[in-house]
């Protein structure tokens, strides 16, 4: 047995509560769309730090640092025992919302406010600093009091997955796959925190089950307080780049396109 070891069944079963429990969190495999990964965020000792939760076959789940020279990939098997620093991380740690994600924050069945989630997973030649987080887009024109109480820094939004369980935060997939040609990503419009963000513009009223979505442009808070003049909906889609957000290839990466 390794020393301080702990069961591996018993962690492998937290595992797969985790992919049960926190779907918007899943990245499903191309190949095998049962099988996926999530990006994790553990606060443990004060430090922010993320690594990737692997389910790679249906008896092997494996875990490995979001950069990957801190450590070594560790796999988990349900009749292997597993180091007990692995066990403790997960069992400490939050989903983050899969990159790409989209979600609306929703009070009185209207959407008020577009939430899109990145996070895409740094290859080995990437610069690792570009962490998982979500831009906070309000529709341009709306008041600070319809607009969610969330900064988009995951280690500042302890209570998402809360929001997500009581319907205030909905995933938008649906209701956006269905109408081409209605909602848009225009990339590159604005800076902030360093990084070239974008602009989500709606043409025309969307709905679904219990909500609905007005036309307009949602934007980062912060970057519209400052601009001097605003772009209307007609000249943001003559950028170019801009991507038909009804097309799920389209929706991944978002804030890389």
């Amino acid at each position: 047995m390794l020393a301080h070891a702990q069961s591996g069944e018993s962690l492998f079963a937290d595992c797969l509560r985790l992919f049960h429990n926190y779907p918007m969190a899943v990245r499903r495999h191309y190949a095998e769309f049962r099988y996926g990964s999530m990006v994790m965020m553990n606060r443990e000792a004060g430090t922010t730090r993320f690594f990737v939760l692997i389910m790679e076959r249906d008896d092997l789940f494996a875990v490995r640092p979001w950069d990957r020279r801190d450590w070594r990939r560790v796999e988990i098997l349900p009749r292997e025992p597993v180091d007990g620093w692995v066990a403790a991380m997960i069992r400490s740690s939050v989903p983050m919302l899969r990159d790409g994600a989209l979600l609306g924050w929703v009070t009185g069945a209207q959407v008020r406010a577009v939430l899109a989630a990145h996070g895409r997973l740094p290859e080995p030649w990437d610069d690792p600093s570009a962490v998982p987080g979500t831009l906070v887009m309000p529709r341009v024109g709306s008041q600070p009091a319809d607009q969610p109480p969330l900064t988009g820094n995951p280690a500042q939004d302890s209570k998402v997955w809360e929001y997500v369980a009581r319907g205030q935060l909905i995933d938008l997939t649906s209701m956006i796959s269905g109408e081409p040609r209605r909602v848009f990503w225009v990339p590159g419009v604005d800076q902030v925190d360093g990084r070239r963000v974008g602009r989500i513009v709606v043409t025309e009223r969307l709905h679904s089950e219990g909500a609905w979505l007005p036309a307009g442009v949602y934007a980062d808070r912060w970057a519209a307080r400052e601009e001097n003049a605003a772009m209307t909906a007609s000249q943001l889609l003559a950028l170019p780049g801009v991507a038909d957000l009804a097309r799920s290839h389209e929706r991944l990466h978002l804030l890389g396109v």
